[in-house]
C-alpha cells in the first residue's frame, strides 16, 4: 500500500494571472483558457488508476477565493453535490467516469488563501522592484517574497505559520487515517501559486528566507508525501504527474 499523498493544485488562469499581476485577496473569475486548463487536468490526472484516485481521498480543502472554488469545480471529483458553498457552475453530478463514489470532506480553510500582497496587490513584479528601490530598499539584490515579504502585507514568517498550523491538521489526519487502516488516505488542497508553493517549502521543512526559487503556474499540480513510506519523513515527491501543468 503506497503512503498518503498530498495534491496541491493551483487554480486555472484568471486575467491577472495571465498578465502577472500579484493577486491575493481580489475577487476574479477563470479566463476560458483556465476553464480548459483545469478541465483537461481532470481529465487526464483524476480517476481509477491515475495520478489522483477519488476513492483514495479522505478530505479535500480549498482556499475561500472564487478562482480556487471555481477551480474544485470543474476538477469535479465528485463532490460538486455536497459543496460547503452553492455551487458556481450549477455542476453538481458525480464524476462522469461514473466508475468511482469519492467519500472525501471538502473544507473551505482560510489557512490557503493566497498570501497577502498587501501595497503590492494588483501589481507585476518589476513594478514592485521599482517601488521598493525608489524606497532605498533591495540595494544588493532583486525583491523575493519568499525573503522580505509584502509592504502592508504578509511577512514569510506570518504566512509559514498558518501554513504550520494546516500542515500539522493535514498529518494529523493521516496519521489516524493510517492507523485506522482506512481506504482512503490522500488530500487535496486547491489553492494558489504562491501559497502552495510556500506550503511544499514547508511540508519538506525548509525555511521561507531560504528557499530555492520555485513557480507553479495556473493549472498546476504538486505531490507531497513521504519518503521510505515513513510518515515522519514528509518529502515532495518528483515523480511522473507531480509538478504538472
Amino acid at each position: 500500500m503506497s503512503s498518503p499523498r498530498v495534491f496541491a493544485i493551483r487554480h486555472g488562469e484568471t486575467e491577472w494571472s495571465l498578465t502577472h499581476r500579484h493577486t491575493g485577496g481580489t475577487e476574479l473569475d477563470l479566463t476560458s483558457i483556465g476553464m480548459q486548463q483545469i478541465e483537461a487536468i481532470g481529465r487526464t490526472s483524476i480517476g481509477m488508476n491515475k495520478l489522483i484516485s477519488p476513492i483514495k481521498l479522505t478530505k479535500i480543502f480549498c482556499s475561500p477565493l472564487k478562482r480556487a472554488r471555481h477551480t474544485l469545480e470543474l476538477l469535479n471529483f465528485g463532490v460538486n453535490d455536497r459543496l460547503p458553498w452553492d455551487p458556481l457552475l450549477g455542476l453538481t453530478k458525480v464524476s462522469s467516469a461514473g466508475d468511482y463514489k469519492c467519500t472525501a470532506e471538502v473544507e473551505v480553510d482560510t489557512r490557503l488563501k493566497e498570501w497577502d500582497y498587501g501595497d503590492y496587490e494588483g501589481l507585476t513584479t518589476e513594478k514592485i522592484r521599482q517601488l521598493r528601490n525608489a524606497k532605498g530598499l533591495d540595494r544588493d539584490r532583486d525583491w523575493n517574497i519568499m525573503k522580505d515579504g509584502c509592504e502592508g502585507g504578509e511577512s514569510p514568517d506570518e504566512v509559514a505559520t498558518r501554513l504550520d498550523r494546516l500542515i500539522a491538521d493535514i498529518r494529523d489526519a493521516q496519521f489516524s487515517a493510517e492507523e485506522a487502516k482506512a481506504h482512503g488516505t490522500d488530500i487535496v488542497c486547491v489553492a494558489h501559486g504562491h501559497i502552495l508553493t510556500a506550503l511544499a517549502l514547508r511540508w519538506s521543512g525548509v525555511s521561507l528566507q531560504d528557499a530555492p526559487r520555485m513557480f507553479l503556474e495556473t493549472g498546476g499540480v504538486v505531490v507531497l508525501g513521504y519518503e521510505h513510506h515513513n510518515l515522519n519523513e514528509p518529502a515532495i515527491l518528483l515523480s511522473e504527474g507531480a509538478f504538472t501543468a
